[in-house]
């Protein structure tokens, strides 16, 4: 199969496992879109081991065509750097995931966020690992908390899932001792589970409102108190996709 007979073949498996009867679109965006949606809306449940190997196959090769980077490859100062791009793209031992307490995905077809893109090019089996892990837990993550799953069709080995604060009216206390432990649980997890290296996304800045400036402060503070405290080897990359959080980043880094 090419990417496109791989594409139909798994949109027309996702339409017929739902009973939908919408017609897969002529053009290669349209067909594109469908296929993301139907995968974001999906529950989590088991599917067959066909539909897995050729979803693999698909995502693996749309990671080839997007252009994986690899995080060795990185200029880092005292095992710091940070790097703007797609964080689905990189290729390194972990990836932190800003996680909503429910823990499975995004399931808002085609959106922008962290979690819909994570989830979207891992494939459905990040969703099912996750729903099993919420099942055993029996409740919501907290937040600041973390949880570590395989990465799947991701070229990263692992993804690190948390809970940032969601900012609802002025900052305070409360939300910056939240988003701390954020980075604090996530690397303790990494350590714990023999991570190298792992890459932090710009935790709460989006939809949850956390300011970009006071949280880029929070985040390189608490990495650099975690290492000196645990003296910690880990590779840290800071991600960032908008250009005001690589600015911010970049200053508060070249102040070493």
């Amino acid at each position: 199969m090419d990417q496109k007979e791989r594409r139909i073949y798994l949109t027309n498996y996702l339409l017929k496992e739902e009973g939908y009867k919408d017609e897969i679109p002529k053009d290669e965006f349209s067909q594109r879109r469908l296929l993301r949606s139907l995968l974001n809306v999906r529950e989590p449940k088991p599917i067959s081991d066909e539909f897995l190997k050729i979803q693999d196959e698909y995502l693996r090769e749309e990671a080839l065509l997007k252009g994986i980077t690899d995080a060795e490859s990185l200029d880092y100062v005292d095992d710091l750097t940070v790097w703007q791009g797609d964080i689905s793209t990189l290729k390194i031992d972990g990836i932190v995931n800003a996680a909503n307490s429910q823990m499975l995905g995004c399931f808002c077809p085609c959106h922008s966020c962290i979690d819909n893109v994570i989830h979207t090019f891992a494939g459905v089996q990040l969703r099912w690992e996750c729903f099993k892990i919420m099942q055993a837990q029996g409740r919501e993550e907290p937040t600041g908390k973390a949880k570590i799953t395989k990465a799947y069709n991701l070229p990263c080995k692992y993804v690190l899932h948390t809970v940032g604060p969601i900012v609802d009216g002025r900052l305070n206390e409360k939300h910056k001792q939240d988003l701390a432990s954020c980075y604090e649980s996530c690397l303790d997890l990494a350590d714990k589970n023999g991570l190298k290296s792992l890459a932090f996304c710009c935790i709460s800045t989006g939809v949850f409102s956390f300011p970009n400036d006071e949280a880029s402060k929070i985040a390189v503070k608490t990495v650099k108190d975690y290492k000196a405290k645990t003296n910690s080897k880990i590779k840290i990359v800071f991600n960032v996709f908008k250009d005001i959080d690589y600015e911010l980043y970049t200053r508060l880094l070249s102040r070493n």
